[in-house]
């Protein structure tokens, strides 16, 4: 009996030693919740908050299809950062000395020390917790992150700008020291594409004009011009949409002497001869439309444009195509100079002959024949050329989402009869006005 109880305890014994000789087993974090990943930060696990730490849960990012979500006030707080959530319109500002990031949940743009930048994915509320796309965190606040797809893990690196050195009574020598490897970061995130968009009213000083009706008189009563665009990006092709409106008033003067050389007389459409044509105030406006594709900085667009012409003294309603090369402003300068030149082969109407002056076509009382062009009708067309050129200035800080400016330049076209017109014609003038920046 003694020895069977002798060689039961040699054998627990055999089997107790080497047990006792094996290494502890790693510290279990816990397994992250389901769809998420574990974040490593500054080569160690941080846990995301005490209640989470009580439940053995470590700090996680959450996977959005290829987009990585990252906890908002968990991660930069590790940081040192200071997170302010406002309820009631879904905004997280996170701050510290140096950096300033605002967030808003459900839109997916970022606005980093002022500047608006695009995001992949918006921002949204996982649980209660604020989840940012892991860009956020190295734009925001500077930090290298990476993925490890092999590992299924996030790695976050942060060091903190040292606090600048006390001044000192006398210069000491500097002392020299091993520099610190620098771990192989991710090149530095480029500057997202800002996106103007812009409208503009313009008072016109006095424009000149010279065509049938005026050999170059100033403009009477009020004149005034507008234009605006917007730039967007549609399937990674930046594009822009624009248009503009002008509108001129100047006199047609008549001396009432009923004789040739008088202002009042004019050529009438299609070059039958001239006619007397009363005083009266002529009135002209142009509009335009046009959509561009960008081609060069800053801002450089080429684009096809769209030209409505209507004026108050008898003549169709003209229209036509055209193409030309435009530079926006760059509202985020305080500073911005700006240009436009489109040109229009074929601005076209339909005009109709009237009785007074068709009744006879040239050549005298014998080759008379009534109603031999009234009521026809023929295309009145003109070959324009318009262009703009002026400068903008801010009036509010560069980074404001939304802000005033001043606007002014100098318009003009060129018009040049093609079928019918009886002269050619051209618009000019002097503007300036005040601008809206949205």
């Amino acid at each position: 009996m003694n020895r069977l109880r002798i060689g039961l305890l040699t054998a627990i014994i055999t089997v107790l030693v080497p047990l006792a000789t094996v290494a502890a087993p790693a510290p279990d974090f816990g397994a992250p919740p389901g769809g998420e990943i574990p974040i490593i930060f500054n080569d160690r696990h941080v846990y995301a908050s005490p209640d989470r730490r009580e439940r053995r849960r470590v700090l996680a990012a959450l996977v959005r299809g290829t987009t990585i979500l990252v906890p908002l006030r968990s991660m930069f707080e590790q940081m040192g950062a200071t997170v302010r959530f406002d309820p009631r319109t879904k905004t997280v500002d996170v701050f510290k000395p140096g950096s300033d990031v605002q967030v808003m949940v459900g839109r997916a743009v970022i606005v980093i020390n002022g500047e608006t930048r695009p995001l992949d994915v918006p921002p949204e509320i996982d649980g209660g917790v604020v989840l940012v796309p892991l860009r956020v965190i190295s734009e925001g606040m500077g930090a290298y992150v990476r993925w490890l797809p092999a590992r299924r893990t996030v790695v976050v690196r942060y060091v903190a700008a040292p606090p600048p050195p006390a001044p000192s009574p006398a210069p000491a020598a500097p002392a020299t020291a091993a520099p610190t490897p620098a771990p192989n970061a991710t090149p530095a995130p480029k500057s997202a594409r800002r996106y103007d968009r812009f409208i503009v009213g313009d008072y016109l000083f006095s424009p000149k004009v010279y065509n049938e009706f005026s050999p170059g008189n100033n403009g009477a009563g009020v004149s005034y011009a507008a234009h605006g665009a917007a730039e967007f990006s549609f399937f990674r092709l930046p594009l822009m949409i624009g248009g503009d409106y002008t509108r001129i008033r100047y006199p047609h003067n008549d001396n009432g002497t009923g004789r040739r050389g008088d202002p009042g007389f004019v050529t009438v459409v299609g070059g039958y001869g001239q006619t007397e044509v009363p005083a009266f105030a002529a009135k002209e406006t142009t509009a335009a439309g046009r959509i561009g594709v960008k081609v060069a900085d800053p801002r450089v667009y080429v684009g096809i444009g769209y030209l409505r012409r209507e004026t108050n003294y008898g003549y169709p309603k003209q229209n036509g195509l055209g193409l030309g090369v435009e530079k926006l402003p760059d509202l985020g300068r305080t500073f911005a100079p700006y240009g436009s030149a489109y040109y229009y082969p074929d601005v076209s109407g339909d005009y109709t002959y009237p009785q007074d002056l068709y009744t006879c076509p040239p050549g005298g009382a014998a080759a008379c024949a009534p109603g031999s062009l009234y009521g026809t009708s023929a295309k009145l067309s003109d070959r324009f050329l318009t262009y703009r050129v002026g400068v903008s200035v801010l009036l509010t800080g560069v980074s404001d989402p939304f802000g005033l400016f001043l606007d002014g330049g100098y318009l003009g076209d060129s018009i040049h009869t093609k079928s019918l017109a009886p002269a050619d014609a051209s618009h000019t003038g002097a503007y300036l006005g005040l601008g809206l920046k949205f």
